[in-house]
Parts: structure tokens; sequence; C-alpha cells
């Protein structure tokens, strides 16, 4: 391809997400590497709500801290592989572990499919490596793009998950009575397998932008991050900063847990069958994905770009409260369902890029043990507490849970304030010296 005449998918890309030639591959390979690991785990996201409400919507907390005790013990368990294994070699081994995992499940479900204490294990499980596997995609994406690619080109990267988050769902809703639940874990783990593969041929690319001559993160893949598996929780707590992250990220998993309960539980009484319930939520999944899509495609990049990562960081918390007070006043099944839609497409279309964007700030330390933490042990931390508050006031009825999400989100506008406007004035500099070697 001459630099005169690009091609029909440069001049596409280069419409769609502003993506400039020697970002091309970088970015088309992150896409669909995103794919395939959204895709892997939507698949048997219905499968692991399912699980929760056979083992019983009124237990869903004691889930929570089974899933928060293992993410606390996973989290040093990774740092610590990744203080003595080079990156190019661990990361693709995280999602092969996973893949054999879901094999695993797939021969215990078959010789044991209703046994309570296995739904229990599974529903513990898929929620722990969920959590890990999107914290080590992004940390690679903050690690591969630097702060002013990253608000170009992370809309149109976590357009990749979205489509596979539609994928996933609408095969769910329309072949799970056909080929079985079970089978489904099969088809998870081969798309984990693809995944592993990817995240090698993505280091690679890493090496080019790394040599571009911009302000691309410098560190190399090719090493062991060094230190030892607690670092993640001592940067935490050394850096204001990251305990702002942390503290945005437990507030709004607050906040999605309200939901969560909230839709758990008018679910659990609407549909008696499993699969009827398995269907109702990929439905809802596929109504959320299908709206983040357009948005990411074509609108968080233009947003952010344009009002900055602090607009992006202040969407939520002002949407949950207008969605919970048409909670508080209408608590159906309908009107909970249509809102957890849009909150999700909110969260998923530009607070999360704009959150994961903030770690393109710190260094190569940070972003693969502080991040790794605060993805997992943080936000399961902030499931196991709200669970339980949501657990007490489920008796006061939907109205009740709709009033504690009011309040949290009030909380939450001032730290997403705060914490984009530190953000916005470290990069600030960055921005201007990317520009020069650009006009240079």
């Amino acid at each position: 391809m001459s630099q005169g005449q690009p091609s029909a998918l440069a001049r596409a890309l280069k419409a769609v997400a502003n993506v400039e030639p020697d970002e091309i591959k970088a970015v088309l390979i992150s896409f669909v590497y995103f794919f395939f690991l959204m895709a892997s785990y939507f698949i048997l996201r219905p499968l692991r709500d399912t699980m929760g409400t056979i083992y019983g919507v009124n237990n869903l907390q004691e889930l929570f801290t089974g899933t928060f005790t293992v993410s606390f013990i996973i989290a040093p368990v990774y740092a610590g592989f990744a203080s003595r294994i080079r990156l190019g070699t661990f990361l693709p081994w995280v999602y092969g572990v996973i893949a054999l995992s879901m094999v695993g499940f797939y021969f215990a479900f078959q010789a044991n499919e209703n046994s309570k204490w296995l739904a229990a294990a599974f529903y513990v499980w898929l929620s722990t490596f969920n959590l890990l596997t999107i914290s080590v995609f992004w940390s690679m994406m903050a690690d591969i793009f630097s702060s002013a690619r990253a608000k170009r080109l992370f809309g149109f990267i976590a357009a990749g998950g979205t489509v596979g988050t539609i994928a996933a769902p609408a095969f769910t809703v329309f072949f799970v009575k056909e080929v079985g639940t079970n089978t489904l874990l099969l088809i998870s783990g081969a798309g984990f397998l693809i995944t592993a593969l990817l995240v090698r041929v993505l280091e690679g690319e890493k090496n080019k932008l790394v040599t571009a001559g911009d302000v691309t993160q410098k560190a190399s893949m090719s090493k062991s991050l060094g230190g030892n598996p607690f670092d993640g929780f001592v940067l935490l707590f050394k850096s204001r900063y990251l305990l702002m992250i942390a503290l945005f990220l437990l507030l709004m998993t607050w906040i999605s847990t309200v939901m969560y309960f909230q839709l758990g539980d008018l679910i659990s009484h609407s549909f008696k069958e499993k699969a009827a319930r398995t269907q109702a939520y990929a439905t809802i999944d596929l109504l959320t994905n299908s709206i983040a899509v357009v948005i990411q495609l074509f609108g968080t990049g233009r947003i952010i770009q344009r009002f900055g990562v602090t607009t992006g960081l202040l969407l939520n918390p002002v949407i949950m409260v207008l969605a919970f007070l048409a909670i508080a006043f209408s608590p159906g099944l309908m009107v909970l369902g249509g809102m957890q839609v849009v909150r999700r497409f909110a969260e998923y279309a530009v607070a999360k890029p704009s959150r994961d964007m903030l770690f393109t700030a710190v260094d190569q330390q940070a972003k693969y043990k502080a991040k790794n933490v605060i993805d997992t042990v943080v936000y399961r931390f902030g499931d196991l507490t709200s669970s339980w508050i949501s657990h007490a006031i489920l008796p006061f009825g939907v109205a009740g849970l709709a009033i504690f999400g009011i309040v949290i989100s009030i909380f939450w506008f001032p730290i997403a304030w705060s914490l984009g406007r530190r953000y916005e004035g470290m990069k600030a500099p960055e921005a201007a010296a990317g520009e020069a070697v650009r006009a240079h």
C-alpha cells in the first residue's frame, strides 16, 4: 500500500476511528482479540447467572463472598508469575489455563448437572477469571497505546469486545436448547485458546509501535516484571491516583450489584425454567451490546476527544441517578430490564474505555500489577459489600434498593470529576509532546 493511495480499509478506519496507517494492524488484532475474549465469556454469562438462581437468589451474597475470596488469592498468584515469567509467554498461558478449566467443568456438569455446589463453584470461578482476563487485555492496551492514541482508539477497540458480546448471547438465545448448556463450555474454551494465540501476535505489533518514535510506553513484553507477588497492593496504597481509580470502580461496582440483585429477584419470580431464565439474561445482554457497539464505533472516540476523559467518567453517575429514580417509582421487570440495558451500554461504550485510559498515565508495573488488584480484588470487594447490603435491603422491596443506588450515585459524581481532572492534568504534557513529534 503506497502512502499516496491508502486502501479502502485504511480510509474506512481513518473515517470511523481516526486510525493512522502505522496503527492499523495493531488496532485490528486488538479488535479481534477482544472479540474472542468477550464472546468466550458472554456465551457463558447467562449460564453463570442461571447457576446463581439454582444456588438461590437469597444466597447470592454467599457466592459474592466466595468470589472475593478466590480473587484475593488469585491476584498475588498472578502477580507472582508475572514477576518471574516474561510477559509474552505468561499472558497467553492465562487464557490457556482458563480454556482447560472449561473442559473440566464440561465433564463435571455431564456427570452431575443439577449439583448446587457445582453450580456455586462454576459461578465463583467464572466470576473470578472474567475480571482477570479483561484486566489483562486492557493492561496490554494501556501498555501498547499512548494516552493520545488511546483517546482515539480505545472506543473502536472496545467495540470488538462488544461485537463478541452480541454474537455470544445471540447464539445462546437461539441455539442453547439445541446444543445444550454444557456444550457452551467447550465452545468458550476454544475461544480462549484463540485469544492466547492473538496475544503472541500482538506482542510483535507492540514492538513495532515502540520503535515508531512517539510517546508510547517503551517497556517491552520480552521480560518479566520483577518484584514480588504483593507489589500490586503496595503500588495501590502508595499512589493517591490509583486509590482514586479504585474508589471510582468500587462505587461503580456497588451500583451494578444493586441492579444485579434487583434483576435477579424479578427474573427468578417471573421465569421458572432454567432455559427461560438463561434466555432472559441473554436477551438483556443482546440489547445492551447492540446499542453499545454503535456508540463505540462512531461515538466514543469523538466524545472523549471532544469533551475529555472527565466527561466519559461522569456519564454513568448522571445516568444512574435518573435510572434509579425511574425504578423507585415503577419497580417492574420491564422498567428494571430497560434501566439495566441503559446502565450497561453507557458503562461499556464510554465509562469503561475512559477508566481504562487512566492507566496510560502509569508505568508498566502499575499497568499489570496494580490494575489487576483494582480490577479483581477491589471489584469483588465492591460486589461482596454491596451484595450483603442489597440482601439486607431486599426485604424492603426494589424501591428500597433503588433509593440506596441513588445515594451511591450522588457520592460517585465528585469522585469521577476529581479523577478525570487529575488525569487530564497528568497527560497534558504528553499530549503536547505527541503533537510535536507528529508535526516534526
